[in-house]
Protein backbone atom coordinates (compact mmCIF):
# COMPACT_ATOMS: atom_id res chain seq x y z
CA UNK A 1 0.00 0.00 0.00
CA UNK A 2 1.21 2.86 -0.45
CA UNK A 3 0.21 6.01 2.08
CA UNK A 4 1.28 9.90 1.70
CA UNK A 5 3.80 10.51 3.68
CA UNK A 6 2.34 12.34 7.39
CA UNK A 7 4.73 16.09 6.46
CA UNK A 8 2.26 16.07 3.27
CA UNK A 9 -0.95 14.80 4.34
CA UNK A 10 -4.11 17.01 3.74
CA UNK A 11 -2.04 19.65 2.32
CA UNK A 12 -2.22 21.11 -0.77
CA UNK A 13 0.67 21.78 -2.97
CA UNK A 14 2.70 25.05 -1.76
CA UNK A 15 2.28 26.81 -5.00
CA UNK A 16 -1.25 27.06 -4.67
CA UNK A 17 -1.30 28.35 -0.84
CA UNK A 18 0.40 32.26 -2.25
CA UNK A 19 -3.24 34.50 -2.49
CA UNK A 20 -3.08 35.83 -5.76
CA UNK A 21 -2.64 39.70 -6.48
CA UNK A 22 -5.87 40.20 -7.50
CA UNK A 23 -7.29 38.83 -5.31
CA UNK A 24 -5.12 41.07 -2.39
CA UNK A 25 -6.49 44.09 -4.44
CA UNK A 26 -9.64 42.93 -4.04
CA UNK A 27 -9.36 42.16 -0.45
CA UNK A 28 -7.65 46.18 0.02
CA UNK A 29 -10.77 47.86 -2.02
CA UNK A 30 -13.53 45.78 0.08
CA UNK A 31 -12.00 46.47 3.51
CA UNK A 32 -11.36 50.25 2.50
CA UNK A 33 -15.17 50.42 1.11
CA UNK A 34 -16.53 48.87 4.16
CA UNK A 35 -14.21 51.38 6.30
CA UNK A 36 -15.30 54.32 4.05
CA UNK A 37 -18.82 53.49 4.73
CA UNK A 38 -18.65 53.42 8.60
CA UNK A 39 -16.46 56.69 8.80
CA UNK A 40 -19.20 58.64 6.50
CA UNK A 41 -21.93 56.68 8.37
CA UNK A 42 -20.35 57.71 11.96
CA UNK A 43 -19.11 61.44 10.82
CA UNK A 44 -22.94 61.84 9.44
CA UNK A 45 -24.55 60.82 12.73
CA UNK A 46 -21.86 62.95 14.96
CA UNK A 47 -22.81 66.26 12.43
CA UNK A 48 -26.49 65.49 12.98
CA UNK A 49 -26.04 65.30 16.47
CA UNK A 50 -23.81 68.65 17.18
CA UNK A 51 -26.38 70.42 15.04
CA UNK A 52 -29.59 69.21 16.93
CA UNK A 53 -27.71 68.69 20.64
CA UNK A 54 -27.58 72.55 21.14
CA UNK A 55 -31.53 73.66 19.89
CA UNK A 56 -32.88 70.92 22.02
CA UNK A 57 -31.15 72.00 25.13
CA UNK A 58 -31.65 75.88 24.84
CA UNK A 59 -35.32 74.87 23.96
CA UNK A 60 -35.63 72.62 27.06
CA UNK A 61 -33.55 75.62 29.24
CA UNK A 62 -35.85 78.16 27.97
CA UNK A 63 -38.93 75.94 28.11
CA UNK A 64 -37.97 75.03 31.83
CA UNK A 65 -37.22 78.93 32.84
CA UNK A 66 -40.22 80.60 30.85
CA UNK A 67 -42.57 79.83 33.62
CA UNK A 68 -40.81 81.12 36.89
CA UNK A 69 -39.93 84.32 34.71
CA UNK A 70 -43.74 85.12 33.97
CA UNK A 71 -44.36 84.13 37.56
CA UNK A 72 -42.24 86.80 39.01
CA UNK A 73 -44.05 89.38 36.14
CA UNK A 74 -46.90 88.67 37.87
CA UNK A 75 -45.99 89.11 41.47
CA UNK A 76 -44.53 92.26 40.14
CA UNK A 77 -47.92 93.57 38.51
CA UNK A 78 -49.93 92.17 41.72
CA UNK A 79 -49.18 96.48 42.48
CA UNK A 80 -49.93 97.46 39.06
CA UNK A 81 -52.27 97.68 36.99
CA UNK A 82 -55.46 94.44 37.66
CA UNK A 83 -55.82 94.25 34.16
CA UNK A 84 -51.97 93.60 33.50
CA UNK A 85 -51.73 91.08 36.28
CA UNK A 86 -54.76 89.15 34.24
CA UNK A 87 -53.26 89.09 31.25
CA UNK A 88 -49.82 88.11 32.37
CA UNK A 89 -51.79 85.10 34.47
CA UNK A 90 -52.90 84.05 31.09
CA UNK A 91 -50.10 84.23 29.34
CA UNK A 92 -48.36 81.76 32.09
CA UNK A 93 -51.55 79.54 31.75
CA UNK A 94 -51.25 79.13 28.18
CA UNK A 95 -47.25 77.40 28.73
CA UNK A 96 -47.76 73.81 28.76
CA UNK A 97 -46.27 71.66 31.20
CA UNK A 98 -45.95 68.94 28.54
CA UNK A 99 -46.57 68.64 24.84
CA UNK A 100 -47.01 64.95 22.90
CA UNK A 101 -45.62 64.57 20.40
CA UNK A 102 -45.96 61.26 17.60
CA UNK A 103 -46.55 59.66 21.13
CA UNK A 104 -43.99 61.08 22.32
CA UNK A 105 -44.55 62.98 25.30
CA UNK A 106 -42.05 66.21 25.66
CA UNK A 107 -41.13 68.09 28.79
CA UNK A 108 -38.58 70.99 29.49
CA UNK A 109 -36.40 68.29 31.35
CA UNK A 110 -36.75 65.66 28.68
CA UNK A 111 -35.49 68.24 26.07
CA UNK A 112 -32.35 68.84 28.09
CA UNK A 113 -31.73 65.18 28.75
CA UNK A 114 -32.05 64.39 25.17
CA UNK A 115 -29.76 67.69 24.08
CA UNK A 116 -27.28 66.22 26.45
CA UNK A 117 -27.31 62.62 24.83
CA UNK A 118 -26.87 64.00 22.08
CA UNK A 119 -23.78 65.23 22.68
CA UNK A 120 -22.81 62.26 24.10
CA UNK A 121 -23.49 61.17 20.70
CA UNK A 122 -21.44 63.42 18.84
CA UNK A 123 -18.41 62.56 21.46
CA UNK A 124 -19.50 58.79 20.34
CA UNK A 125 -19.69 59.57 16.58
CA UNK A 126 -16.31 61.75 16.41
CA UNK A 127 -14.41 58.67 18.16
CA UNK A 128 -15.38 56.23 16.07
CA UNK A 129 -15.36 58.27 12.78
CA UNK A 130 -11.85 58.80 13.65
CA UNK A 131 -11.24 54.95 14.53
CA UNK A 132 -12.76 54.01 11.66
CA UNK A 133 -10.16 57.18 9.53
CA UNK A 134 -7.51 55.75 10.98
CA UNK A 135 -8.28 52.19 8.68
CA UNK A 136 -9.29 53.43 6.13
Amino acid sequence: MDQPSNASYGRAPLSSNKPKASDMILLSMLRTTIWAICYFVFYFVQQLAELLAPLLLIAGVLWKVLPAVIGSLTHAATAADPQARDAISGVAAAIPSHLAVAGYDLTASSLIWDGILLMALAAAGATLATIAGKNV
